[in-house]
């Protein structure tokens, strides 16, 4: 049962970037893997035209404080092959780590997590500015920032409602992002694409004119 009634959702992200021609690739390990495709595409399963997606195994271990790196090279791999062949305008990318090892409570390892994709981002920047690429680093939601209860003096495992950063990669030297939320991201990587946003977007660009 759902308090609203679900949306029939048009021109997604995913739908305009395909009707303008480009090739986009959704990339997640099996944790993140419907949230690449499915939920990002308005609760369709079917690919736009020119939509490639790999899905890495997830690790089979029953909680991920036992291997908090969980698949994220693997994740970064596929990524830098797509980005070395030039094969893709957009890619999707979703490190799982941070918040499915945050849900465990294990303060150890949320942070061998958080490293571990600090490491890998750090390699995608890399080869994305060697690409010539832009990048928006964000998520959806907060975790493991908060990884003690001090009100029920116990390990926090549950998503958060904190602010998440936005951060620009790579964007042109007097480029700067404003404040937003998450219906903006869509417009703001349309127009970092050159792609107009279709008027059922209600979000805006975050990308402030230069001067």
């Amino acid at each position: 049962v759902t308090l609203y009634p679900p949306l029939d959702l048009h021109e997604t992200l995913g739908e305009v970037v395909a009707r303008a021609g480009k090739r986009q690739l959704r990339l997640a390990e099996t944790e993140k893997y419907p949230h690449v495709t499915f939920f990002f595409n308005g609760g369709e399963e079917a690919l736009q035209p020119g939509e490639d997606r790999e899905m890495i195994a997830s690790p089979a271990v029953a909680t991920y404080d036992l291997q908090p790196e969980m698949s994220a090279h693997d994740v970064l791999q596929t990524a830098l092959n797509s980005l070395k062949t030039k094969a893709h305008d957009l890619l999707i990318i979703n490190f799982a780590n941070p918040d499915m090892v945050g849900h465990t409570g294990d303060l150890a390892a949320a942070i061998h997590a958080v490293e571990t994709v600090d490491r890998c981002v750090g390699r995608l920047v890399e080869a994305l500015v060697t690409a010539g690429g832009q990048m928006l680093l964000t998520a959806d939601h907060g975790n493991c920032e908060v990884m003690w209860d001090d009100d029920a003096a116990s390990p926090h495992t549950a998503h958060t409602t904190n602010l998440v950063p936005l951060i620009l990669v790579n964007g042109n030297a007097n480029t700067k992002l404003a404040n937003g939320r998450l219906a903006d991201l869509a417009p703001s990587l349309l127009a970092m694409m050159g792609i107009a946003k279709p008027a059922s977007m209600t979000g805006i660009s975050l990308l402030l004119p230069t001067t």
